[in-house]
């Protein structure tokens, strides 16, 4: 299951995961664009649009993995900013911040709660967080989504703690030329970053080789 897999990471993860045969469950809330993506992917896909801080939606979710014989792998990689570009702290407006903290930190924890019964039947289960150098480095203006990817990076880790079964990993795949990254810097000129495909193989590695659980920087 990958959330946000409309475009950018989710979308190359999808792509790069459909090649290896997978069962794919893949969440955005752009319907028009997310079934785009679908329809390029040669394998058994189930795409459904929605937001995933919608209680309903993260049902639906988890019962469309299931339809597909129960997941293997949950990768939590919608995100949002709380702004373009992303508000200092001292002028964040709270339902911003407090969307940001929805979107980033809440949604992955109670999806990954609904979730946990089909991964721990899974013999290779794992939960992916994408985590950002904002979760570690003080930037200014970023700091209601560093803290939330901290937030988030926190929980990864407990989690691995607590699923011992489970690899849980956060990774932080680097500055790439996405949607997320022009508005962090509207009007700017991103094409030095590199395209998300450029990260796929070092995820597909992780998949491959299920290192400890732990916070990861992906490299290329």
């Amino acid at each position: 299951m990958i959330t946000g897999a409309s475009q950018g990471l989710g979308a190359a993860l999808a792509r790069g995961l459909a090649e290896r045969g997978w069962k794919l469950v893949i969440n955005a809330r752009t319907g028009k664009d997310l079934d785009a993506v679908a329809k390029e992917l040669r394998t058994d896909v189930i795409a459904i649009a929605g937001d995933v801080v919608d209680d309903d939606h993260r049902a639906e979710l988890a019962a469309a993995a299931d339809k597909l014989g129960g997941a293997d792998l949950l990768v939590n990689n919608a995100s949002t900013l709380g702004g373009s570009p992303p508000p200092a702290l001292g002028d964040f407006p709270l339902p911003a911040l407090l969307e940001t903290f929805e979107v980033n930190v809440l949604a992955p924890i109670a999806l990954t709660q609904l979730v946990l019964p089909q991964l721990r039947r899974s013999e290779r289960g794992a939960v992916l967080n994408l985590s950002s150098d904002a979760a570690v480095e003080a930037y200014a203006g970023w700091g209601g989504y560093g803290a939330a990817k901290a937030a988030l990076d926190h929980a990864s880790a407990v989690l691995a703690k607590e699923e011992p079964g489970l690899r849980v990993w956060a990774v932080d795949p680097g500055d790439l030329r996405t949607r997320l990254q022009q508005e962090a810097f509207p009007g700017e000129d991103i094409s030095d970053r590199p395209l998300p495909e450029t990260v796929v193989p070092f995820f597909l590695n992780l998949l491959d080789e299920r290192p400890d659980s732990g916070r990861y920087v992906a490299t290329r």
